[in-house]
């Protein structure tokens, strides 16, 4: 238990709502540096797909937590947990401020919160099993099994998220508990402000649809298949991030372009609203902002307030 409640501030909201922009913006403003709570920029090699911020979008604020994992590798809760706790201690002791900045419930909860991951050891033969039981009943199948088991669980985990339903299912079968009731809470180790950016649903979309054309147009087919080429295949988990399997599908002629990218499109309104599960308009712990009629001024004077109240005014 570290002694000291470090403050770290966290940027929250749905996919293409603007965090990484504002983000680095408020990094900025307040000597801060940011650390990466989005399970989709683990993995090298791939940035077109996860919209991955660039060099100069990063503007020169360190960002952390990016491009730690080949495609091939696993980097789960626990370690995520570790590695972002380990890089607020960094952050502040460099006298800076930790932006933790994302999209994955899951992650952000399990640091802010400082969940207790189950201690279960990876058992590799069962998830043999289990990724062989998915390739005759499909990802969906494994996850609906997951449902009948432990619904809150299954609510919680992205059906496509092959490597989260065979965790949740891994544990269930060794502890003979339900996944959902394990993640116990101890107490925070953060002085935590929770800032939310909101838009209405239709900009949302709209915004997504926008962004899936911009990356068919900068090159996400020729990712892929690069990607493809260096021996990564579409089973693995790193490939469940939205897009991946889609335009491999169509590279190995399963379907056609426009069909790859109408399910793309279909695919991230369904995580929108799965994100929303984790990120509700009604939780009081989230400070939230509407992007149509809030600027970065209004954040700002927030932060300030909050830094003010903790007695670590900037």
């Amino acid at each position: 238990m570290l002694k000291v409640k470090h403050p770290v501030v966290v940027i929250l909201g749905p996919t293409a709502v603007g965090k990484s922009e504002w983000a680095v913006g408020l990094a900025k403003n307040f000597s801060g540096e940011i650390i990466s709570a989005d399970s989709r920029l683990f993995y090298r090699g791939m940035d077109i797909g996860t919209a991955k911020p660039t060099i100069d979008e990063r503007s020169g604020i360190q960002h952390h937590l990016i491009d730690i994992a080949d495609p091939d590798e696993t980097f789960n809760l626990a370690q995520f947990k570790s590695a972002a706790r380990t890089a607020i201690v960094d952050i502040r002791r460099r006298g800076k401020l930790p932006f933790l900045v994302g999209g994955t419930g899951q992650y952000i909860r399990g640091v802010v919160e400082n969940w207790t991951i189950p201690e279960v050891m990876p058992d590799q033969v069962l998830r043999r099993v289990l990724e062989d039981w998915s390739l005759v009943i499909g990802t969906d199948g494994l996850h609906n099994r997951l449902s009948c088991i432990d619904p809150r669980a299954a609510e919680k985990i992205d059906h496509r998220n092959l490597r989260r339903t065979v965790r949740a299912l891994e544990v269930i079968f060794h502890t003979g508990r339900r996944f959902s009731e394990q993640g116990n809470k101890s107490p925070s180790p953060y002085n935590v402000l929770n800032i939310g950016l909101a838009r209405p649903r239709s900009e949302l979309y709209a915004r997504i649809d926008s962004r899936i054309d911009e990356m068919i147009a900068a090159g996400f087919v020729t990712e892929v298949q690069s990607l493809l080429e260096k021996g990564y295949t579409p089973a693995l988990p790193s490939f469940s991030a939205i897009g991946y399997r889609e335009i491999a599908a169509y590279l190995f002629g399963n379907m056609s372009l426009d069909e790859a990218v109408r399910l793309i499109r279909r695919q991230s309104r369904i995580y929108v609203r799965r994100q929303a599960n984790w990120f509700k308009p009604d939780d009081t712990a989230i400070q939230w902002f509407d992007m149509q009629s809030s600027d970065m001024d209004a954040v700002e004077a927030r932060i300030r307030d909050w830094l003010f109240q903790i007695g670590r005014g900037v």
